[in-house]
């Protein structure tokens, strides 16, 4: 079993940084993506950030060139920094593993961001 615990969420004015954090315990075996989704009040929970088995890194349009996912397999962490902030990127923040095989999906319990002034 997988657990996640994310961290760093904060109430930042537009035009702030925030790095979040997500740390995993537990094994997982074989191949498996990290991502990153939102969910803002009254909207569908949305990706954000990826990283696929394969290595390779994909963002949503909307945080294009102001986000950016990495990860330190040494300290079984995930991070997402966000830069240029924007109302707009209000929401609580999850952290997604999701293993190929067996597909099972593995979910922190969510960091909220609030950008405001």
């Amino acid at each position: 079993q997988v657990q996640l615990m994310e961290s760093g969420g904060d109430l930042v004015q537009p035009g702030g940084s925030l790095r979040l954090s997500c740390i995993a315990s537990g094994s997982i075996f074989g191949l498996s993506e990290r991502n990153w989704y939102r969910q803002a009040p009254g909207k569908q929970r949305e990706l954000v950030a990826s990283i696929s088995s394969s290595g390779s890194i994909n963002y949503a349009d909307s945080v294009k060139g102001r986000f950016t996912i990495s990860e330190d397999n040494a300290k079984n962490t995930n991070y997402l920094q966000m830069n240029s902030l924007k109302p707009e990127d209000t929401a609580v923040y999850y952290c997604n593993v999701h293993t190929i095989i067996p597909s099972r999906d593995f979910w922190g319990q969510g960091t909220q961001v609030t950008v405001s002034s």
